[in-house]
């Protein structure tokens, strides 16, 4: 396998495919010489390289795994399917529809496994919420809504909506087992003119069910939380909290047939199953290597990866019109 881009999250990937058994890691490569040298004594089994087409033209690499800048995610991951390389992309697969669709033919084009880093649906405590839902222990889902807050880094190319939202959505669609209908967002630029640093979506969804996104790197508070209310019970994923990742309320409303119909506040036990302390980096990038292996389709493979981006475009066009909106 090899890593191109050693920015701030390639040096995390290329140390789980490092370490992950019967993997060799081949290639290092990124534009700076000055990242090469400074993460090649991490890797001293790889090759370095400022150039891809020094990797595609290696015939016995298999795989090449992009960190790079949003923009470029949809260009190289073109470039490596088409250079007949398996291909791990990070979120998001790309940066339109379009784009997006381009990059899964060419995946189904040259049969090869094309798969994107939604790193949150491969945390254990996300596919213990999953779990629940499918089972119906939490009865069928009203509403799902989320918080991904943080006093964080300022992106010159790219929003809360994309830099943030790509999680969410991830989640949510894997939870809903569908795709929404309606499509809302405002947000505000607040730092940057254009790029909105705070965002709130709002999604409805065929079944009925609705969700809902607060997006934002300019809060106080440090937020990556999932609340799902069902019809018999309801449960929260809280990725900050150390111990307690998922918790359940056996909260609702029951009819009281008693009192001609009216419902009840019904308040029972709260309780937090167990969640496997696995790092979900190595989770998902173990699952890239095993698809590769045998071929099927990854958890969050090219398809999941454009309904995805299907989701952030609408969302981003519902954002544009909101900005140009008419004062009150």
């Amino acid at each position: 396998m090899g890593v191109l881009g050693l920015g701030y999250w390639g040096p995390n990937l290329a140390r789980n495919f490092d370490r992950l058994p019967d993997v060799e890691l081949a290639w290092l490569c990124d534009e700076s010489e000055e990242r090469l040298a400074r993460h090649a004594g991490a890797f001293p089994g790889a090759r370095t390289s400022t150039s891809l087409d020094e990797l595609l033209a290696d015939e016995t690499l298999d795989a090449v795994v992009l960190a790079t800048p949003v923009p470029t995610h949809a260009p190289l991951a073109l470039r490596v399917l088409e250079g007949g390389k398996h291909c791990f992309v990070e979120k998001p697969l790309a940066q339109s529809v379009e784009e997006a669709e381009q990059v899964v033919s060419a995946a189904r084009a040259r049969d090869r496994v094309l798969m994107v880093g939604h790193l949150l649906e491969y945390h254990p405590g996300v596919e213990a919420l999953k779990q629940l839902v499918d089972a119906g222990q939490l009865g069928d889902m009203r509403y799902v809504y989320s918080n991904r807050l943080n006093l964080g880094v300022l992106r010159p190319d790219e929003n809360a909506l994309w830099s943030l939202g790509a999680h969410d959505v991830s989640v949510i669609l894997r939870l809903a087992g569908e795709e929404p209908y309606e499509c809302r967002a405002v947000g505000e630029s607040y730092m940057q003119e254009g790029i909105e640093d705070v965002v709130f979506c709002f999604l409805r969804f065929p079944s009925g069910l609705a969700a809902h996104m607060h997006l934002s790197w300019l809060d106080p508070h440090k937020e990556r939380r999932f609340t799902v209310v069902g019809s018999k019970k309801m449960a929260t994923f809280d990725d900050m909290e150390l111990e307690r990742k998922l918790t359940v309320y056996d909260k609702g409303f029951d009819e009281d047939w008693s009192s001609y119909g009216e419902y009840i506040a019904r308040s029972g036990d709260t309780f937090s199953p167990r969640v496997p302390k696995d790092e979900p980096l190595r989770v998902e990038c173990a699952h890239f290597v095993e698809r590769v292996r045998d071929g099927s389709e990854p958890r969050s493979g090219g398809e999941a990866g454009l309904r995805v981006v299907r989701v952030l475009e609408a969302l981003q066009q519902s954002l544009r019109e909101s900005s140009r909106a008419a004062r009150v």
